[in-house]
């Protein structure tokens, strides 16, 4: 049998991505993390910190019942970074830490990893990195070429500044992998750990797939990378997106339509951002990337969430989407809505 449930997300109280998927082969759970509700998340401190402290005794509990852990990159909604000791016995699909990394990541990921080799192997993490190998790296832009082609109109002009300004960060970014101590991938008595982009693993008929590196949301996001999920199990397949925003690059809204999944767990475009940190451009482009999933693909359960329930006009931001899968008889649902409960932000 293949069983899934979402163990924590936003629409629950605190933020998180994390789901547990179980396989007669192989038991695993997806970006096991939480992170307390943002200031302006309508709720109290103290009803903020029982949700963290309700998701927290979730997440770890599933952590332990899991043989493989995936962690999709370091933002403290996606991994435990204190609570070491639950990765015993685990094989750790982790974000790779030395390439296309943003500076707040590698700074995480190194106390990561400087944690790990002190628990598990007695050691150092300034014993074991490596000597970086210089390497090129080809333009992104030219794996995602819906986005790159795509018309913009009057925002053109613009959106051309923030692609230069990009590349401009790309290369000092990667500058620095190539001079940055390497940290090689572990593997000590009672934890591996495993860079997985790009590759695939197989437990018996259990296939788990992961993506290269994508950007976390626009082109060039400053946030970082990220890497999504895919688990098969004989005519079943799950995706779990992770954090792309949306999506909001529609090649990744492709990529996503043609593996055409049974059950998709789709981050949304994080609307309490508008329009602050998220234009209107961005956002429209996330919408119609979502209706375009919805009305392309035989998906039988979408659940979408995480940033996208941290404000209450979630529903009426995406109510295209929301009438579209009514008309397209596709269920789109919170995680809450899922497990029976009604969603947080929806009775603030």
């Amino acid at each position: 049998m293949f069983n899934f449930r979402p163990v924590w997300f936003d629409s629950l109280g605190a933020k998180s991505s994390c789901v547990f998927v179980k396989t007669p082969d192989i038991r695993v759970v997806i970006d096991p993390g939480i992170a307390i509700m943002h200031p302006s998340f309508p709720a109290s401190w103290i009803k903020k910190l029982h949700w963290l402290k309700q998701g927290m005794v979730k997440i770890i509990k599933a952590i332990k019942e899991s043989d493989v852990v995936i962690i999709s990159h370091y933002h403290y909604d996606h991994y435990l970074p204190e609570e070491i000791e639950v990765y015993k016995n685990k094989t750790v699909f982790i974000k790779n830490p030395n390439i296309y990394i943003n500076d707040s990541q590698r700074g995480r990921a190194e106390e990561f990893f400087q944690k790990v080799c002190k628990s598990f192997g007695r050691t150092s993490l300034t014993d074991i990195v490596k000597t970086p190998e210089k390497r090129n790296y080809p333009d992104p832009m030219k794996d995602i070429p819906l986005a790159r082609k795509k018309s913009f109109g009057d925002y053109t002009e613009r959106r051309e500044k923030l692609l230069s300004d990009g590349e401009k960060w790309l290369k000092n970014r990667i500058k620095l992998w190539n001079k940055r101590p390497f940290i090689p991938e572990l593997r000590f008595s009672e934890l591996k750990i495993i860079y997985p982009e790009g590759k695939e693993f197989v437990y018996g008929r259990t296939r788990i797939r992961f993506t290269q590196p994508l950007f976390h949301g626009i082109e060039f996001s400053r946030v970082g990378w990220i890497f999504a999920t895919v688990i098969e199990y004989g005519k079943k397949k799950l995706i779990h997106s992770s954090d792309m925003n949306g999506p909001i690059i529609e090649d990744y809204a492709e990529w996503i339509i043609k593996e055409d999944p049974d059950v998709l767990f789709l981050d949304g475009p994080p609307t309490y951002l508008i329009p602050y940190m998220m234009n209107m451009i961005n956002f429209r482009r996330a919408l119609n990337n979502i209706c375009r999933i919805i009305k392309k693909t035989n998906t039988e359960l979408i659940i979408l969430d995480h940033h996208l329930l941290r404000e209450k006009g979630y529903k009426r931001r995406l109510k295209e989407a929301y009438e579209l899968a009514k008309k397209e008889k596709k269920t789109v649902i919170t995680a809450a809505e899922y497990i029976g409960e009604k969603p947080v932000i929806d009775s603030l």
